[in-house]
């Protein structure tokens, strides 16, 4: 199998080292960028699996990073920084990151981190991989997603989100339910992280996201997913 190929961009140099260090000896193939115009050179002409990205740097921020690839990309991102306040981490994942890891880090954390983002099930059956309900079609062997017969580009996070939300239709669910099934058990407390997700989603199912009227808000509980109005 060919190895799943990662993007490091940060200005610390004894972060990068560490990082090449520890993910080449795991097996994946890994490129360096210093600075975020040159990891955006990079990012388009490595084709990476996985980028992880440093917040701040100089000239252009992770936050921008983030926003840049997500205009051509849908691969998944990992911010690393030293700020660990709500506000920030909101930021970057309205800016596209998939995940977020307040340094300093362990690098086990780091390493289980990556592997749940790049974590795929190809041996699911094929019936398992469809769902058709509503409005919507997910076709996870493809990763492809529908509404109303259109297709929508998610990240990996608001793919997850949006099958399990698809595969839970008119139930109740909660935050705890919610994070722990997207993103793990780790995140059951994260309710930033479902609030932003929820919200991107919003952006590009609903007719009207002010008004939604598939992803409904069960006041101090979670959501409720109604596949057709």
């Amino acid at each position: 199998m060919e190895a799943r190929k990662i993007l490091v961009i940060d200005d610390e140099p004894q972060i990068t080292r560490v990082l090449r260090r520890s993910l080449t000896a795991h097996r994946y193939d890994v490129r360096i960028a210093a600075d975020g115009e040159a990891g955006l050179e990079l990012f388009r002409d490595f084709h990476p699996d996985l980028v992880i990205t440093d917040l701040s740097m100089p000239e252009i921020s992770g936050i921008e990073v983030c926003r840049e690839i997500r205009k051509v990309s849908e691969i998944p991102i990992i911010v690393l920084s030293v700020k660990g306040e709500e506000k920030t981490k909101v930021q970057a994942l309205d800016a596209g990151a998939d995940d977020y890891i307040t340094k300093p880090f362990g690098m086990n954390e780091l390493l289980a981190r990556v592997r749940a983002i790049l974590r795929r099930a190809p041996e699911e059956k094929r019936e398992d991989q469809l769902a058709e309900i509503g409005d919507f079609s997910i076709d996870a062997a493809k990763y492809q997603a529908f509404v109303r017969g259109i297709e929508i580009h998610l990240t990996p996070k608001e793919f997850e989100l949006l099958t399990f939300l698809v595969k839970n239709h008119n139930k109740v669910l909660t935050h705890r339910v919610l994070l722990g099934a997207v993103w793990g058990g780790d995140y059951t407390e994260q309710n930033e992280y479902l609030r932003v997700f929820i919200g991107n989603l919003r952006k590009k199912i609903e007719p009207n996201p002010s008004k939604p009227q598939y992803i409904l808000t069960e006041p101090w509980v979670g959501y409720r997913f109604v596949p057709a109005p």
